[in-house]
């Protein structure tokens, strides 16, 4: 193997490498270097992976090794100690980090700009984040955090952690003086090392004697298997073994909801999309394995694939899967909506169609597996350990107790993470070898695997009175659910159940199918189906306000949801309905810019309900040495969960938060299902809440030394909701639900001037969590308003490259203004309401609605792309 030589971080550094790897490969399997990220290598389009070479930023992805000869190469570990702990302080103070996978690339494109003298220029720090994706922030406090961070290094005559940033927008925080409890904004659970590189995320991770694995996908969306040759590839440097579907001991099928999806299609069957894996290499390194299971042979027949629902559903076509192609429909009335649309003053009908979306977030999937006294360990990143743990059992054919999964810090979800993706797969290779086994996706990879955002079609026929009251809705939606079922048919429930937006309409009448085709699977995204059937429900609404003669504003105020009315499904609003002061709290920006502005409701569950029962569990433990440990089976993906955990236990107990270690295992006593829904801080919190107030009981009279040993145990479940179309008086179909509105506001050239975002939370346990929250999410929502897209054609993605996916870059946001309301709830702690998804759920359709006030024409079709804000995106003008 041939070697190049290069200072690293001011030594020396000589480090072997083999033809065809990239820098990055080198700096992370050679050298040891893992705060470079790998988001999409060698795609060069995430920004992850920034290094300094010779002084300058560059992607290490991008470099070959050799190039790289005799030249200067400074990672974050090579950073100036001042100047990496202003840094820190800055990203950590002005809540600019989320599941942080981005932030190492970013805090070293910081400080570039920071040492150059450029971190004060807005427009000179948007063009040097040009480069860089971060699906988490929005943005907003990442061009804070810099700014803050070069007003403190020039600050100090010698580098050392300054006491006060002011954000952009004025937001001095005094470091230390946040506070700790409930209601306050604490610094980020080990911020500090997410924005330094220091937290492991499982590719980031090495055992002794681990071996690597790599997935062979299918060739084709639908063809016959008829045989899968892997003597090349078993001649390929460091193999050890190739695994197939004859490998499998247990059960082959997973699934959240059906178990329709092989974890390995076999010789003889049928693949159904191209992210069917027929084979894993498992070799001696990652380059290896990658290199190997290129040369394994997959002989099949290919077959014509169905594409669209409508395929699908045409008699005579072929069965995706024995059941047939429609996997279920959910349906529900209330009223006689006929009737009340033959009795309205004005009926409108109108056809929408949404479009697939690829979630994006930065750190592809990764697994790593480890045998263990009769049994596996898996180190996940999944959405749900206990899920992880079932399915892993029953593919292994073990009993559930000897499969053990642990959730390692997780690079992002937005929902994209629910479903297995190789972690069976993984598990299987460690378990049959006896070795430990990681493997690690490519984004190419990632992108064909995991389900999307359902692209949905929705036939709505809306009316209203002469005064613009809401008289009946009549919705017909199909949604593409792909080639599996993951939690497709919960989307379409949703979407159903959400039809009818946050407005009181007295007749309802909807159906939702839910079909398979030979697409790429849709599953959960943020906003679960509910997004889309925001655009539908609020465009009709602009439309019929047109017909009235009532602005936007106005129709909206005379028929939102007050507590009382009925939600679609039929459910009766309780007191904690604030859909009314969040439309209030934008009347005035909305009134100033009616005329290139658009305002949107939106009204999102917390919580899966639909008749199942939804449940957190927390365990603290108190251990040596006046520690505690906090254990809960919800996901912490950058949502800001464990910092919430700390704070509650703190405001109940008064520990210090440093005193805390918070994780997620897959331990029977702390089974909550998987974190989806917006509902693990508002469970969580509440079950956490109930074991912080029996230890406090015991530290009145005890030390905190004295309780070591101790184990305290705090659940809160909620089992009251029932299916949609439940003939009940009142049929609680959610256990409560999240409310918002948006403005979004037009320039005088049509492109993106500021969103205005009014939520209620509830109870904001975490202000700035809260509001970070949002801010990523509407920058979500503007991407999949006016450009985000994953096309396929013949069941492929025309691309799998993230620069194509349309995603907002850190110049093209605009200014996004979070106003919290808090209406407490009955359910959540605290009374904290879900908001992780609510806050995408408007934007679409507030982007639509200040499109057709500047242009006078209202969109039907996402994304907006033939409108003025995305020809600007488009067009590359970007702000400062």
């Amino acid at each position: 193997m041939p070697t190049v030589t290069f200072t690293l971080n001011g030594r020396e550094t000589s480090a072997r490498y083999e033809e065809g790897m990239h820098f990055l490969e080198v700096l992370r399997e050679e050298c040891g270097i893992v705060s470079a990220k790998d988001g999409c290598s060698p795609q060069g389009s995430c920004g992850c992976c920034t290094v300094l070479v010779d002084g300058h930023p560059a992607l290490a992805c991008l470099k070959k090794p050799q190039d790289l000869a005799g030249r200067a190469v400074v990672t974050l570990e090579g950073l100036p100690p001042g100047l990496r702990e202003v840094l820190a302080t800055a990203f950590v103070g002005e809540g600019a980090i989320q599941c942080g996978y981005c932030t190492p690339g970013i805090v070293m494109r910081a400080a570039w700009l920071v040492e150059g003298g450029r971190s004060g220029d807005r427009e000179a720090v948007a063009r040097a984040l040009s480069g860089h994706l971060c699906r988490c922030t929005g943005y907003q406090r990442i061009f804070d955090a810099i700014r803050a961070a070069g007003e403190a290094w020039r600050a100090v005559a010698a580098p050392h952690r300054p006491e006060r940033f002011a954000g952009d927008r004025g937001e001095a925080r005094a470091i230390g003086s946040l506070g700790a409890g409930v209601g306050a904004s604490p610094p980020r659970y080990r911020g500090r090392e997410r924005a330094l590189g220091l937290a492991l995320y499982v590719a980031d991770m090495r055992v002794a004697g681990m071996l690597h694995a790599a997935v062979v996908l299918a060739p084709h969306p639908r063809a016959r298997v008829t045989a899968i040759r892997s003597e090349a590839a078993l001649g390929h440097p460091g193999v050890v073994r190739v695994l197939t579907a004859e490998d499998v001991p247990g059960e082959r099928r997973v699934g959240l909801v059906v178990r329709d999806w092989p974890v390995f299609v076999a010789v003889g069957e049928s693949t159904r999309c191209v992210g069917d894996v027929l084979a894993v290499v498992v070799a001696d390194s990652q380059f290896h394995a990658r290199r190997a299971a290129a040369a394994v042979r997959v002989e099949a027949e290919p077959l014509a694939p169905i594409t669209s629902p409508q395929a699908a559903l045409a008699p005579g076509a072929p069965a995706i899967h024995a059941s047939g192609n429609l996997l279920e429909v959910c349906a529900y009335s209330r009223g006689d909506a006929a009737a009340a649309l033959a009795g309205s003053a004005h009926v409108l009908q109108r056809t929408f169609t949404t479009q697939r979306v690829e979630h994006a977030f930065l750190e592809p999937e990764a697994c790593l597996a480890v045998p263990n006294d009769g049994g596996v360990r898996v180190h996940s990143q999944g959405q749900g350990v206990h899920d992880d743990q079932a399915q892993i059992a029953s593919v292994l054919g073990l009993p559930r107790e000897r499969v053990q999964v642990e959730l390692v810090a997780n690079g992002g979800a937005f929902g994209g993470k629910e479903d297995l993706s190789i972690q069976a797969q993984t598990a299987l290779a460690a378990w049959l070898l006896g070795r430990p086994v990681r493997t690690v996706l490519t984004r190419d990879q990632s992108i064909l695997l995991h389900p999307k955002r359902h692209p949905l079609t929705m036939d709505y026929t809306v009316g209203c009175d002469r005064e613009g009251r809401l008289t009946a809705v009549r919705a017909r939606i199909v949604g593409d659910t792909g080639a599996y079922a993951s939690v497709g048919a919960k989307v379409l429930e949703r979407a159903a159940g959400h039809a009818c937006g946050p407005y009181r309409v007295p007749a309802v009448d909807v159906e939702a199918q839910t079909v398979y085709t030979n697409n790429p699977p849709s599953g959960a995204m943020r906003g679960f189906g509910v997004p889309q059937a925001a655009f539908a429900i609020e465009t009709m609404l602009n439309l019929l306000a047109e017909r009235v003669g009532l602005d936007a504003y106005d129709i909206r105020e005379c028929n939102v949801l007050a507590p009382g009315d009925r939600f679609a499904t039929g459910q009766i609003m309780d007191a904690a309905c604030g859909i009314r002061q969040t439309l209030e709290a934008v009347r005035d920006v909305y009134k100033a810019n009616a005329r290139r502005a658009g305002i949107a409701c939106g009204i999102k569950n917390t919580g899966i309900g639909n008749g199942m029962a939804d449940i957190g569990r927390v365990v603290l433990r108190v251990l040596p040495g006046r520690r505690l440990e906090v254990v809960t089976g919800f996901t912490e993906m950058g949502q800001g969960l464990f910092t919430v955990l700390r704070q509650v236990v703190h405001q109940e107990t008064g520990i210090d938060p440093e005193a805390m270690e918070v994780a997620t295992r897959s331990e029977a006593e702390v089974a909550c299902g998987m974190t989806t829904a917006s509902r693990a801080t508002a469970l969580a919190s509440m079950a956490c809440q109930r074991a912080a107030r029996a230890l406090a009981a015991d530290l009145a009279d005890a030390d905190l030394a004295a309780l070591q040993g101790r184990c305290y145990r705090g659940e809160y479940v909620c089992d009251f909701t029932v299916p949609p179309g439940t003939p009940v008086d009142n049929p609680i179909t959610h256990m409560t639900f999240g409310y918002a509105t948006q403005v979004v506001v037009l320039d005088g050239d049509g492109r993106l001037a500021k969103v205005v975002a009014a939520h209620d939370v509830g109870r904001a346990i975490n202000p700035l969590a809260c509001t970070q929250q949002i801010e990523g999410a509407v920058h979500m929502g503007l991407g999949y308003a006016l450009a985000e897209e994953l096309p396929c054609s013949e069941g492929r993605p025309l691309s799998t490259r993230l620069r194509d996916l349309g995603i907002l870059r850190a110049g093209d946001m605009p200014e996004v203004e979070v106003i919290l309301v808090e209406v407490p709830d009955r359910v959540g702690g605290y009374g904290a309401k879900g908001v992780g998804e609510i806050g995408l759920v408007p934007t679409a359709a507030a982007v639509a609605g200040a499109v057709a006030a500047v242009c006078g024409r209202h969109p039907t079709a996402l994304p907006m792309a033939d409108t003025p804000p995305a020809r600007a995106l488009r067009g590359g003008r970007r702000r400062g």
